[in-house]
């Protein structure tokens, strides 16, 4: 296993064709302040570009948080000028993680809570353990969840629940949770990063250039008509039916063995 430092909070630990994105910023609960912001979009754009990278699972190393959001004593203490500045460092980190190309699944426990929340919503998959709490409640301090939270919960759970999520800012406990659909999976307590790298292994193991396609075609896809859904998927099947990927699965199945995936 192999680990790269992004500035002093973030970590890229690598092994197989797996890489966990780690937060690493106990003292303050894993808040996003303008610093580590800048280190998850640099880890980001890393891990975009490493085409051995297949999945990747973003953990916490606090025993009680997962994240709990933005670093509200930074934002306290910024201008109303250093506020704009500020916002599209911190967009960028949110838009970091939604953009990896390959899938992302995160592995909550303890608070999820505002942009620590938006951070899980940015994954493609979510695991938790019993520990979690998840919400967003930027409207009881006078703001919006401005890190995704507004467009990616209601396509989890449809309109009117998210509404009355984001409006009541109440927090969620990890079985109701896991019953309205804010996260996937509900992992043993304290299981939740074994359970996640163990299905990012999994995803692993299939085609990287079928598995990155398919995301595409999914994301692209969120909100168009069937038939528009229709034109994107056809166009993400041509990007891969004369892969090296492809014409491996088919031989590999033929001659009943494991693929050895070209990843082009």
């Amino acid at each position: 296993m192999s680990e790269q430092r992004y500035g002093e909070w973030v970590a890229v630990r690598k092994d197989g064709f797996v890489a966990e994105l780690v937060l690493d910023r106990p003292k303050a609960m894993n808040a996003v302040s303008s610093e580590m912001a800048r280190c998850i979009t640099a880890a980001c754009a890393a891990l975009s570009e490493d085409r051995d990278v297949r999945a990747v699972v973003l953990t916490s190393t606090h025993e009680r948080a997962f994240c709990v959001g933005a670093d509200l004593k930074e934002r306290n203490s910024l201008s109303d000028a250093e506020m704009l500045r500020h916002r599209p460092v911190s967009r960028a980190a949110y838009t970091g993680v939604l953009e990896l190309p390959m899938p992302a699944i995160a592995a909550v426990h303890g608070y999820a809570l505002g942009g620590g929340f938006e951070l899980a919503l940015s994954c493609d998959v979510i695991v938790a353990d019993p520990t979690a709490v998840v919400g967003l409640p930027e409207v009881s301090v006078g703001v919006i969840p401005g890190g995704g939270g507004t467009q990616l919960l209601p396509r989890r759970v449809g309109a009117a629940r998210a509404a009355e999520l984001i409006f009541s800012a109440r927090r969620v406990a990890a079985a109701e949770a896991h019953r309205l659909g804010l996260v996937d999976r509900l992992a043993a307590e304290g299981e939740d990063r074994a359970e996640a790298l163990e299905l990012a292994r999994g995803i692993a193991a299939n085609s990287p250039v079928g598995v990155r396609a398919a995301k595409k075609a999914l994301r692209l896809g969120q909100g168009l008509d069937l038939r528009a859904g229709l034109e994107v998927e056809d166009a993400a099947w041509r990007t891969v039916a004369f892969s090296g990927d492809r014409a491996e699965g088919v031989a590999a199945f033929n001659e009943k063995r494991s693929p050895n995936w070209p990843g082009e």
